[in-house]
């Protein structure tokens, strides 16, 4: 049998197998893409739970500094809530949702009907408009350019009425979240 770089490969060609040209090889040594080879050390191990002989391993504390360190990351994590539910952050989500919805909505829209018009109204787009431009023609640049005009306004509308609130509500969390973790991180 040969490998996808012609090299012999088996006992089929009459050489080793691939197993006895590396040492460490058996169960334990596993083949990676391109004739490498790694030895993994769990392929031995047991899952836990597995062929055990009914032997607990002794439960042990939680030592007291990852403790505290767990206590602050659940802190952190509520000062996270508490921001999401806050009427700052429900007022830069409702100004994001007031302009993506009906933007996308619109711009589906105008796509699914250049798409249906030329499919099902081809004599319609064939309709010369000036020389060799046809209606056809005009539509599909009209979706560059209503891509372009959809980009450059939600980036003017994030800028001006939504960009400073963000960024104000980040810095009031970034604040909480390090006081609840107890002083800087």
């Amino acid at each position: 049998m040969q490998s996808s770089n012609s090299r012999a490969r088996g006992s089929e060609q009459g050489s080793e197998s691939s197993g006895d040209r590396w040492q460490g090889a058996g169960p334990a040594s596993v083949e990676a893409p391109g004739d490498a080879r790694y030895d993994d050390p769990w392929y031995e191990a047991l899952a836990s739970g597995w062929g055990e002989s009914g032997t607990v391993p002794p439960v042990t504390e939680v030592p007291a500094a990852r403790r505290q360190r767990t206590d602050g990351a659940a802190a952190a994590a509520l000062v996270y809530v508490e921001v999401q539910r806050s009427d700052a952050f429900q007022e830069v989500r409702s100004r994001y949702r007031r302009f993506v919805v009906p933007a996308v909505i619109g711009f589906f829209l105008w796509y699914v009907a250049y798409v249906v018009t030329a499919t099902t109204a081809p004599g319609v787009m064939a309709r010369p408009v000036w020389g060799a431009v046809n209606v056809a023609l005009l539509a599909g640049l009209g979706q560059f350019l209503s891509t372009f005009l959809l980009t450059w306004a939600y980036s003017r509308h994030a800028r001006l009425r939504r960009d400073r609130a963000a960024l104000e509500l980040r810095w009031d969390t970034q604040e909480l979240t390090r006081e609840a973790r107890g002083g800087a991180v």
